[in-house]
């Protein structure tokens, strides 16, 4: 693809858009960067890509450039913006960093491996680079995880340097990647989330199945949740590309799952109606929750569709560590466990987190981001020994706590200072008893009270870590 000569405007300033911006700008494109921001931050990085040459346009996201003849967005950006209203009625495509990245690709460009789901991406993409790296192939978690994923195929092209990308792709990501044709692709869950951003679950869901659309190889969904393989029925594949479906219980054929804690493949072995090729031990995948396990599956589904052997899969699982703030045991005090669950932002990754343990003690709260919590409290109702609550929407659980499990003390606290989380810790410390789990696991976003949900989890840890006769 060529972008000699084009007049691109690219709508925003952060990691992405800056990627986007240098490296159209190094093809020969007449790039204006827009944004609403006008801070000092904005004003530096304005500033150094003005010294590349390229025009940035600070304090004004909403007018589209003169001359523009493609925008490219950074992810976060509602479609519904009067910018993309802007470039629809001047006749103008809109796509994102992943589709810039796809179009790069040269003649022996690494395959890529995509991840998206509701819950558990950056994990399985991890998950899966640990895999193929011990397989002996040259590789990178890129995308949604971190990485801009131009700078990574650039670098790939120039460089030769990468057999394969584990790439995570979130729904905004995909949404404005309207050509991207992997090699296998998985959806791992779908459950509501960023609906104020897609403005329907059907959108939100549709907008996760394009991992799906032109696969290759494999497309791989979960068997315990319809909606991804109805995705996968839905999807315009390449021919001979197969179903592939993942499950905690035993796998049926075309299918990887868990037999006498072992981890087992049924799709990719000569015969698969008679065999199962055994992967892992579920201890092998740390830590060995059923949500982490099904992340493990996935990831060992897209390994194995790229001809990983089972040995790597065993190799690659053992050698991964989780990032921080996931299912994180952060110390045992008085016979009870703490965990930090920070990154369970959504009430399906909370759910998830409930149900890896027997007796919990609740921290929860933050954000709601439009979620309702019903079901959620229904569903962990009878592992609740007691709730903290904190954060600006911790009404919204209270309520839902109210009407399905009106028996568990809750303790609602209204402080939202520095002492806050101290505070919830050594509440959640005097509702447990021996053998408890004290789960922080908010189910909410956390902006209201700390940056990030990083921050959250330090915070967490930290109050933890207070608490008398503490050991990691």
């Amino acid at each position: 693809m060529t972008f000699e000569g084009q007049h691109i405007t690219v709508a925003g300033l952060g990691v992405s858009g800056i990627s986007a911006a240098r490296a159209l700008a190094g093809f020969g494109a007449k790039v204006t960067v827009v944004d609403g921001g006008d801070s000092e931050t904005h004003r530096a990085r304005a500033a150094e890509l003005r010294a590349e040459g390229v025009a940035v346009r600070l304090a004004d996201a909403e007018t589209l450039p003169e001359g523009t003849s493609l925008v490219v967005t950074s992810p976060g950006w509602k479609p519904s913006g009067p910018l993309f209203a802007a470039a629809a009625a001047a006749g103008v495509d809109v796509v994102g960093d992943v589709e810039i990245a796809w179009r790069l690709r040269g003649p022996g460009a690494p395959p890529w491996l995509a991840v998206t789901g509701t819950n558990g991406k950056t994990t399985t993409t991890r998950m899966l680079a640990s895999i193929l790296e011990a397989a002996g192939l040259r590789t990178a978690a890129v995308g949604n995880i971190g990485t801009p994923i131009i700078d990574v195929v650039l670098d790939a092209e120039r460089h030769g340097t990468l057999d394969v990308l584990a790439v995570e792709l979130s729904s905004y990501q995909l949404h404005w990647a309207p050509s991207l044709a992997v090699h296998s692709g998985a959806v791992l869950n779908l459950a509501p989330d960023h609906l104020d951003w897609h403005g329907s679950m059907e959108a939100y869901a549709a907008d996760k199945g394009r991992v799906y659309e032109g696969n290759q190889v494999a497309c791989v969904y979960n068997a315990a949740d319809k909606a991804t393989e109805d995705l996968v029925r839905e999807a315009e594949v390449a021919e001979g590309c197969r179903a592939i479906g993942f499950t905690l219980g035993a796998p049926a054929p075309s299918q990887l799952g868990v037999v006498d804690g072992l981890l087992v493949d049924r799709a990719f072995v000569e015969n698969r109606k008679q065999q199962a090729q055994e992967l892992a031990e579920v201890t092998d995948v740390r830590p060995s929750v059923p949500h982490n396990i099904a992340n493990a599956l996935a990831a060992a589904a897209l390994a194995r569709a790229f001809g990983v052997e089972p040995a790597a899969v065993r190799e690659g699982l053992r050698a991964f560590r989780p990032d921080a703030h996931r299912i994180e045991h952060v110390a045992d005090v008085a016979g009870v466990a703490y965990v930090d669950d920070s990154k369970a932002t959504n009430t399906h990754a909370a759910e998830a987190s409930l149900g890896s343990y027997p007796h919990v003690v609740w921290i929860a709260g933050g954000l709601a981001k439009g979620a309702t919590f019903d079901e959620l409290v229904k569903g962990a109702a009878g592992r609740l020994r007691g709730v903290v609550l904190i954060g600006a929407d911790r009404a919204l659980i209270r309520e839902a706590l109210a009407r399905h499990a009106p028996d568990v003390p809750v303790t609602d606290l209204e402080r939202t200072d520095t002492g806050a989380m101290s505070a919830a810790v050594q509440e959640a410390a005097r509702l447990a008893r021996p053998g408890d789990t004290v789960l922080m696991a908010p189910a909410c976003a956390s902006m209201d009270m700390f940056t990030n949900y990083n921050k959250r989890g330090e915070a967490f840890a930290a109050a933890v870590r207070e608490l008398p006769a503490a050991s990691a």
